[in-house]
């Protein structure tokens, strides 16, 4: 996970804009009560998120792979008051945990849960989104990619979150790694398909801009 040391990214946030006071206390608690505390965009990633949304001012965001909302409420921060924001996971468990921080903060009636299957419920959202982040299960990013394209603005921005797979994105690729293989094929499809225009930019574990052209 860590490209540069984690003094560096130390540094980095300190230079960056301050985390806001009610995603510490999300940040805190997943660390606390939540497996897999990594999972969370944090602090550095989360202020990048959070400017890229206010620059576009989305009007429909989406997001696959909601895990504690932390990102979400990153994005949210770029709502206009028009403005929504879905989010999609699959885990049941971590549902009212994301709803209290959601109540939380100033966005909470914009931003719609949703528990399932994404790629089920994604055609049946009925919006043209300018903001999506791809942040789920590997194995399905090829097919969250293609079903989200023909719902995007034009000049919308989709991100992907992972891409560079903990450095293994240039390793040899065991046999059974479907995670791998996959982000490897999704890769080169972003940088080659004709309907974006991509920036692989190395933050944290690799994170992908595609701009809808």
């Amino acid at each position: 996970m860590h490209f540069i040391s984690e003094a560096l990214e130390d540094y980095v946030a300190l230079h960056s804009e301050n985390e806001p006071e009610l995603l510490a206390r999300l940040n805190k608690e997943t660390h606390q009560k939540i497996l897999q505390p990594r999972m969370l965009s944090g602090h550095f990633q989360g202020r990048f998120l959070s400017m890229i949304s206010k620059l576009i001012r989305p009007t429909n965001i989406l997001e696959i792979g909601t895990y504690t909302g932390y990102a979400a409420l990153c994005m949210a921060e770029g709502l206009p008051e028009n403005g929504t924001l879905d989010t999609i996971d699959n885990n049941e468990e971590l549902y009212d945990f994301q709803r209290k921080y959601f109540d939380q903060s100033q966005w909470g009636n914009q931003i719609q849960q949703h528990l399932g299957d994404a790629l089920k419920i994604i055609p049946t959202l009925n919006k043209k989104f300018d903001l999506v982040f791809i942040d789920a299960d590997k194995e399905n990013y090829i097919n969250y990619f293609n079903v989200i394209v023909p719902m995007m603005n034009k000049g919308g921005l989709i991100l992907s979150d992972n891409v560079l797979w903990s450095g293994k994105v240039l390793e040899e690729v065991k046999a059974n790694d479907k995670s791998t293989k996959v982000l490897l094929e999704y890769n080169e499809i972003l940088k080659k398909d004709p309907r974006v225009e991509t920036v692989l930019l190395p933050i944290r574990d690799g994170l992908t801009m595609s701009r809808v052209v």
